[in-house]
C-alpha cells in the first residue's frame, strides 16, 4: 500500500482535549464555552451517539458522575487510579455544562442505525460480487464509523476484525495505530502500552520509514502520560524533525512536550545541543533570527569542531527542519490556534544561563499556560515543578562548597524560609547532597560532593571481596567431589 497511511483520521484526539477543558477547574469560562460548543458541533456534525451518552447521559454519563456538588462548586476529586483520568481534570469544575437532548440522541441514533445498514449491505454485496479487498474495504468503513462516532470496545473490535484478515503489514501497522489512538482519547493508558509493544514488534518486521516515526512520536506521547521523561524526551526530541502525525497533536503541541520533557530529564551537554541549540524547537521558541535562520537550515544544533569561541556567524548545515508543512498539512485534525510560547523560551533560557529569579518566574507562567491547561501534562504537574525546582538548586549548589542561604534566596527570587523548607525536603530524600547549618550566623549551604575515586576504589574492594568468597566456596566444593572420587 505504500506509505501511504490509513485508519488516521478518526478519532479526533482534540475532542478529548476538549472534554478535559470543559471540566478543568483552571480553565477560563472562555475557553470552556468554546470548547463546548467544539464538542456539541463535532457531536452533531459526526453523529457521535455513542459518546454523547458517554458523556452527558442524566445516569451513565461521565460529567454527571464526577462532580455533583452542582455548577457553583467542583465535584469530587479523581483519583490517579480513576479510569476517567487523562479526559476529566483531577480537579474538576462545572461551571459550564454539556445539556443532555433525548431529542437528538434519538436522532443521531437513528442516523447511526442507517449507516451501519448501509455498510452491511456494502459488506454482503461486496461479498457476493467483489473481490476481497472490496470486503475489507466495507469492514474498514466499520471500523472507522465506530472510532468517528465514539465507541471505545466496538471500535477496537472491528480494527481487530480487520487486522486479522489483512496481510499487508502497513495496514496492520496503521490499524494497531488507530486502536493506540482510542486508548490515548479515553485515557486508557494499559491499552495503549499493550498495543504499542504490539506495533513495535510489527514496525520491526519490516515497517517503512513514515511509520517507524509515527511509531516515535505515540510511544513518546504514551510515555509522557507515564511521567517517564527520561524515556520520552528522544522519542519525541527525534520526532519533531520528521514529524507527521498530525492525527496524533500539532506540531506545536509536539514542541511543548519535547522541551519539558528533555528540560526535565536530559543532561545539561545534551539540554544545550538537543533543546537550547536545536534549530526545530528555535524556529518556534527563538526570536526573529533564530526563527529565519532555523528555517533555511543555516542553524546548527550546537557547535562544530571548527567553531571559534566568540564566533557569532553561523556555519551552513545540512541540517533538514520539517517546518514547511506547518499548519498546511490537509491531515491535521483541526487549525492550530496560536499559542505564546514565550513563558517557554525564557525557561529554557533562564535554566541554561543560570537567571534563577526569572527561572523561578517562567516555571509558574509554564504551570498556568501548559500544565494546568493540557490533558497530558495535567496529570503530573505537581511532580514536574518540584523536579525543575530540585534542578536548579542542584546546578546552583554543584558550583559551590558553600553558599549563604540568603544569598541564594536572593538569586532565586524566594525567602530564606521557603527556600529552607524546599531546600530540607530535598536533603531528606538524598537528592542533594549538602547541609544547611542556620545555628551560627544567617545561614549556609555547604555541599557534600562525593569524592567519586575514593567510591570507585570501596566499590573495587567490595567486589573483589565478594569474588575471593566466591572462588573459595568453588574451591571447597572441588575438593570435595575429589575426594569423594578417591
Amino acid at each position: 500500500m505504500g506509505s501511504d497511511p490509513q485508519y488516521a483520521k478518526w478519532p479526533l484526539l482534540p475532542l478529548s482535549q476538549h472534554v478535559f477543558t470543559l471540566t478543568n477547574a483552571y480553565a477560563s469560562k472562555q475557553s470552556q464555552q468554546s470548547a463546548l460548543k467544539a464538542l456539541q458541533d463535532a457531536i452533531t456534525e459526526d453523529k457521535m451517539a455513542p459518546f454523547y451518552r458517554y458523556l452527558a447521559h442524566p445516569i451513565d454519563g461521565i460529567l454527571n458522575q464526577v462532580g455533583e456538588g452542582g455548577a457553583s462548586g467542583p465535584g469530587k476529586p479523581l483519583s490517579r487510579k480513576s479510569s476517567l483520568v487523562g479526559m476529566i481534570a483531577t480537579k474538576a469544575a462545572h461551571s459550564v455544562h454539556l445539556p443532555w437532548d433525548e431529542a437528538l440522541y434519538a436522532r443521531l441514533k437513528e442516523d447511526n442505525d442507517k449507516e451501519l445498514a448501509q455498510f452491511q449491505k456494502e459488506e454482503d454485496e461486496a461479498e457476493e460480487q467483489a473481490g476481497e479487498t472490496e470486503v475489507m474495504a466495507a469492514k474498514g468503513k466499520r471500523a472507522d464509523f465506530w472510532a468517528r462516532v465514539g465507541d471505545k470496545e466496538k471500535a477496537i473490535t472491528a480494527y481487530e476484525d480487520v487486522f486479522e484478515k489483512t496481510g499487508i503489514l502497513g495496514s496492520k501497522i496503521d490499524l494497531v495505530l488507530a486502536i493506540i489512538r482510542m486508548g490515548l482519547f479515553y485515557g486508557d493508558k494499559q491499552l495503549v502500552k499493550k498495543y504499542i509493544e504490539r506495533c513495535k514488534g510489527l514496525v520491526e518486521t519490516g515497517g517503512d520509514w513514515d511509520r517507524r516515526n509515527r511509531l516515535k512520536a505515540y510511544e513518546g506521547l504514551h510515555l509522557l502520560t507515564l511521567r517517564s521523561h527520561n524515556a520520552a524526551a528522544p522519542l519525541l526530541l527525534d520526532s519533531l524533525s520528521t514529524f507527521t502525525s498530525y492525527e496524533l497533536c500539532t506540531y506545536s503541541n509536539l514542541v511543548v512536550y519535547s522541551v519539558l520533557a528533555g528540560s526535565v530529564s536530559l543532561k545539561r551537554v545534551d539540554f544545550k545541543s538537543k533543546v537550547v541549540d536545536a534549530p526545530e524547537i528555535k524556529a518556534i521558541l527563538g526570536n526573529g533570527d533564530d526563527k529565519l535562520l532555523a528555517l533555511s537550515g543555516a542553524l546548527s544544533a550546537g557547535p562544530g569542531a571548527d567553531d571559534t569561541p566568540g564566533t557569532n556567524t553561523p556555519k551552513t548545515t545540512t541540517t533538514a527542519v520539517n517546518l514547511t508543512t506547518l499548519g498546511s498539512s490537509t491531515e491535521q485534525p483541526e487549525a492550530e490556534t496560536a499559542i505564546d510560547f514565550s513563558p517557554l523560551a525564557l525557561l529554557v533560557s533562564s535554566l541554561y544561563s543560570g537567571n534563577y529569579k526569572t527561572f523561578f518566574q517562567s516555571l509558574a507562567s509554564v504551570e498556568e499556560q501548559f500544565l494546568n491547561q493540557d490533558r497530558y501534562l495535567h496529570e503530573h504537574k505537581t511532580w514536574f515543578i518540584r523536579e525543575m525546582r530540585l534542578r536548579a538548586y542542584q546546578q546552583l549548589l554543584q558550583s559551590y562548597r558553600v553558599v549563604g542561604l540568603d544569598s541564594m534566596a536572593s538569586d532565586f527570587g524566594v525567602t530564606v524560609d521557603f527556600l529552607d523548607r524546599d531546600l530540607a525536603r530535598f536533603i531528606a530524600a538524598g537528592r542533594i547532597p549538602c547541609t544547611i547549618d542556620r545555628v551560627t550566623g544567617k545561614g549556609v549551604i555547604e555541599t557534600n560532593r562525593p569524592d567519586d575515586k575514593n567510591k570507585q576504589y570501596q566499590d573495587v574492594v567490595r567486589q573483589g571481596d565478594q569474588l575471593i568468597t566466591k572462588l573459595q566456596k568453588y574451591g571447597q566444593a572441588v575438593r570435595l567431589r575429589g575426594s569423594e572420587r578417591a
